[in-house]
C-alpha cells in the first residue's frame, strides 16, 4: 500500500449546534446533497477528475438501506441542515459472506465546511458504541483514498488498496480497513 501522510491538521472551523440522531427516510435529499458537497470537494487531492466525476453520481447517492439501518447517524444542525453522516450495517457494501459478528463501516461523510471540526470523529465514536452494544466484533471499511488516515486515527488498521467496481467500466481506488472492537 501507498503511504499517503497526512497534511498538518491546523483547527478546524467551529461547528453549529448539532444533534446526531438515526437517518430517516425523509433524509434522502439532504443525504445525497450533503454526500454529493463532501466527497465533490473532499476527494479532489486523491482522484483523478474523471475518475471522480464517474464516481460521484453514484458514491453521493443516498441509499435507501442506509436510511432505513438503525446504525446510520446524521448530524443535523438547528436548522435542519445535515453536515454529517455515517454508520454502520451488518451487510457490506459488497453484498456477499461474512462471519456473523463482522459489521460494515458505510457512507460517512462531514460537510466540507465542517471538515476538520470533528465531527466526524464524534459520530464514528458513537458508531463504534452502537456497534458495540449490538455485537459487532470487528467493523470492516472501504475507505476512499483521502478518509484512510482519518480512520486509521480512529483505529482502524489498512488491509490493502483494492479497486471497487462501482459500475461496469468504472472503478474506484479504496482502502480496505478493519477494526476489533
Amino acid at each position: 500500500m501507498i503511504e499517503r501522510p497526512d497534511p498538518p491538521r491546523s483547527p478546524g472551523p467551529t461547528p453549529p449546534p448539532f444533534t446526531l440522531r438515526p437517518a430517516r427516510d425523509t433524509d434522502e435529499a439532504p443525504l445525497t446533497k450533503l454526500l454529493t458537497a463532501s466527497y465533490g470537494s473532499l476527494l479532489v487531492p486523491d482522484y483523478h477528475p474523471n475518475v471522480l466525476a464517474a464516481a460521484l453520481p453514484v458514491i453521493g447517492k443516498a441509499q435507501d438501506m442506509l436510511l432505513k439501518a438503525p446504525g446510520y447517524l446524521v448530524a443535523e444542525t438547528g436548522g435542519g441542515d445535515l453536515i454529517a453522516a455515517g454508520g454502520w450495517t451488518w451487510q457490506g457494501p459488497a453484498g456477499g459472506a461474512a462471519p456473523l459478528d463482522w459489521g460494515h463501516m458505510r457512507h460517512v461523510a462531514v460537510h466540507p465546511d465542517m471538515a476538520g471540526a470533528g465531527i466526524g470523529g464524534l459520530l464514528v465514536s458513537q458508531v463504534l458504541d452502537h456497534a458495540r452494544a449490538e455485537g459487532v466484533r470487528v467493523l470492516s471499511c472501504l475507505s476512499t483514498l483521502t478518509a484512510a488516515g482519518f480512520y486509521a486515527r480512529m483505529g482502524f488498521a489498512a488491509k490493502g488498496e483494492i479497486d471497487l467496481a462501482l459500475a461496469p467500466g468504472l472503478s474506484f481506488p479504496a482502502v480496505q480497513m478493519r477494526m476489533t472492537l
